[in-house]
């Protein structure tokens, strides 16, 4: 059995998030946000309603805190904190994932409560915007430093995980515990390089963590097949292909597109997709998504089950990722442009002009925001069990 820790999900229920037509989802915070560069986090959020057109902005910024402090620049007014707010005002969200705590946990018990006060008052601005807000806690730091010293780090990061939490409830806001289920990640695979950021195979586990945090129900990962001799008989999500019993050929309905897989092997919590195909004769078989092999076994592995890991829906869920990519790093550069000084900045005289430029990376987004949407929803595949001869 897969072992997934669940994220602790207060104030939310099973099931009850969803987003609507029109959202603008946004993602504010410290390293955690910035560093994901996969678009994982948006990737598992856009797929799980193909239907919608959701649009997403990633605000994340290495080493802030609830104050904006690492957003400050040489030009002042404004100042790091008007900085944040004219920056979450110009993103005009409708959902505003909020990650702080990690940077402001390093002042121990004696910043807590100004980190309270601060984290309140970034949610005073989300309630006018109208934008519902959803706190997550903190992630634990790994490893790098001595043992005792990250003992200690770590139960200040617990520290402010309760204090996020206390906010939440006083708030009645949806509030997420990651710290939990990233620890527990962290002793079954590397989740982190250097102790503190994520990996790829880390943000592939935390977007399993925040759906589950969300309430939403995984995917089936199992598609039982069984060989008999008029054809196929199948069990859902599988269906028999129209007409096409004797050629061994059957579909998967797909309600949404699955994470695409990092690079690094997972043990058993990564969300594994096995086929399963019983009453094949002794042999070796190919099983094929659109005429184009996936992977080749043994009937008796096909048995005991064949975990796929390419092809098909991968290849369109890696499409969408691209494509997330690509709008991720447009955006990143029209809001953090280089040379920001010469271009917004008080040296604006000199190359100011080339602000009317970000201004229109805008469009090439909007352009790609309707690719992702159009290619986002599970496409019909084909698929076939040929023998190998």
């Amino acid at each position: 059995m897969p072992f997934i820790v669940l994220a602790q999900n207060q104030a939310g229920k099973d099931g009850g998030f969803e987003l609507k037509d029109g959202d603008r989802v946004v993602f504010l915070g410290n390293s955690l946000f910035e560093s994901d560069k996969n678009g994982y986090l948006e990737f598992a959020l856009t797929t799980r309603w193909p239907d919608k057109r959701v649009t997403f902005r990633n605000l994340g910024w290495e080493g802030d805190n609830v104050f904006g402090q690492a957003r400050s620049h040489f030009t002042n007014p404004p100042t790091a904190y008007e900085t944040l707010m004219l920056q979450i005002i110009a993103a005009k969200p409708t959902v505003i994932f909020i990650a702080y705590g990690g940077v402001e946990s390093q002042d121990g018990e004696a910043g807590r409560d100004k980190f309270k006060e601060g984290l309140n008052k970034l949610l005073d601005k989300t309630d006018e915007l109208g934008a519902k807000a959803i706190l997550l806690s903190p992630i634990p730091v790994f490893s790098g430093i001595p043992a005792d010293v990250l003992e200690s780090r770590n139960k200040d990061l617990q520290l402010y995980t309760n204090a996020i939490a206390d906010v939440a409830k006083a708030r009645e806001k949806q509030f997420i515990n990651i710290y939990n289920p990233m620890a527990n990640f962290q002793k079954q695979t590397k989740i982190s390089e250097d102790g503190v950021h994520l990996n790829e195979a880390g943000y592939y586990l935390l977007a399993t963590a925040l759906e589950q945090g969300l309430g939403l129900a995984s995917l089936a990962q199992a598609v039982n097949i069984q060989v008999v001799k008029s054809g196929l008989e199948v069990v859902a999500p599988a269906k028999m292909f129209p007409g096409e019993a004797q050629q061994r050929k059957f579909t998967i309905e797909e309600s949404y597109l699955p994470l695409p897989l990092p690079a690094a092997e997972l043990p058993e919590i990564a969300q594994k997709r096995t086929i399963k195909i019983t009453g094949l004769k002794k042999g070796f078989y190919t099983l094929t998504a659109d005429s184009a092999p996936i992977i080749t076994a043994s009937a008796k592995s096909w048995e005991a089950g064949v975990e796929i890991r390419q092809r098909g829906v991968f290849d369109q869920a890696g499409q969408v990722r691209d494509l997330i990519k690509k709008k991720n790093d447009l955006f990143f550069q029209q809001y953090r442009p280089w040379n920001e000084i010469y271009i917004t900045g008080f040296r604006a005289y000199e190359q100011g002009r080339h602000k009317e430029g970000l201004a229109d990376l805008g469009c090439i987004m909007v352009w790609l925001e309707n690719q992702i949407y159009l290619t986002s929803a599970p496409k019909s595949i084909v698929y076939q069990i040929v023998t190998v001869k």
